[in-house]
């Protein structure tokens, strides 16, 4: 009978901690979590701004926004945003290498349990791929 009583308390307590667990989700709300460049030139760097806002009750910390490589350089807010702001994380993109991409942008908010994910995506061309994308693109667009 105590080893009931004592899962059961112990189930309790669990339960309870996890619901006071906060998701990212829960303090800021983003406009979008996703970004496609489309196709991009070569060589040359890109941005974006992912813009959110502080849907909790209290000032809200982006404590870091950190990248799956380093060719993608997230900016972030280092000031408290207040109740009802917004602000924006800007990523960067370096376009060195020919390819599709797809990169994650981890964004830590203070007071959330896991961070929150911003993804962009594209392609990269070489500048003879390029050029020939844009003939094909202002052929279509009737130029």
């Amino acid at each position: 009978m105590k080893k009931i009583a004592l899962t059961l308390f112990a189930f309790v307590i669990s339960a309870a901690i996890f619901a006071q667990s906060k998701k990212a989700e829960d303090l800021v709300k983003f406009s979008e979590l996703k970004f496609n460049f489309g196709k991009i030139k070569q060589g040359t760097p890109v941005n974006h701004q992912f813009e959110f806002t502080n849907v909790s009750a209290q000032p809200v910390v982006i404590e870091t926004a950190t990248a799956s490589c380093g060719c993608t350089t997230p900016v972030w807010p280092q000031q408290p945003v207040a109740k009802g702001k917004a602000n924006k994380i800007t990523a960067g993109f370096n376009a060195a290498a020919a390819g599709p991409f797809e990169k994650t942008i981890f964004v830590k908010v203070a007071g959330a349990d896991q961070p929150l994910e911003l993804r962009i995506s594209g392609e990269v061309l070489t500048a003879e791929q390029y050029a020939k994308f844009e003939t094909e693109k202002g052929k279509k667009d009737g130029k």
